[in-house]
């Protein structure tokens, strides 16, 4: 089977939505052929489109903007809904993460991109929508299904197993394991971070426009 990894996040390099990829590629069995793709820009290659299509299972990794799926990334779907691709064999998968806590934010993005999906006359699989997404390129070194990670770890092992067999499932919500109050503390300490990289003081961070 060749599956397809669509990394859609607007970053280059340094993205939570590349670090999840890389978690789920790290779970397929070895006789997958797995190819990379990247639309973090408002348009899509027609060759990238063609190859695209020749993978049975499509895993879209994506942040979550305004509760709904990034605008360049609307602009590539309607690219490939622009072709008139009839492959009904085409399996749809995704995992949307978002800077929100819970992981249920994500419902409409996921929503969204199921209807397109219908439209297209894919198999919608199952969709992961993962809360505290922002937090996943400072754990690096933390393997997948331990400490922060477990809930995740095990959501990814159901979304891996669903494309192994072509299968379909519910969509899966879970939020990063640690504490709200702890995740909070750690978001403001990376903002004052932040600033300060990049010439500011603290209490800018309190500053009204």
């Amino acid at each position: 089977m060749n599956i397809a990894l669509i990394n859609a996040s607007p970053k280059r390099s340094e993205s939570a939505s590349g670090a999840l990829l890389s978690d789920l590629k790290g779970l397929l069995p070895d006789d997958q052929i797995v190819k990379s793709f990247s639309m973090n820009r408002p348009s899509i290659a027609e060759e990238e489109i063609k190859e695209l299509c020749g993978c049975e299972s499509w895993i879209f990794s994506f942040p979550l903007y305004v509760d709904g799926i990034p605008s360049h990334l609307v602009s590539c779907l309607y690219q490939i809904e622009q072709l008139g691709i009839k492959n009904q064999n085409i399996y749809i998968y995704a995992v949307s993460n978002s800077g929100f806590y819970e992981g249920k934010q994500n419902r409409n993005a996921l929503a969204i991109l199921k209807n397109w999906c219908d439209k297209m006359g894919f198999v919608w699989g199952m969709g992961i929508g993962f809360g505290g997404g922002v937090a996943l390129n400072s754990m690096k070194g933390v393997p997948l299904g331990k400490g922060p990670k477990s809930m995740l770890g095990s959501a990814c092992r159901t979304l891996v197993n669903a494309v192994s067999s072509h299968a379909t499932a519910d969509n899966i919500y879970i939020t990063i394991n640690l504490p709200r109050f702890l995740y909070q503390v750690l978001g403001e300490m990376g903002w004052r971070q932040e600033i300060k990289a990049n010439g500011g003081k603290r209490r800018d961070l309190e500053r009204r426009l």
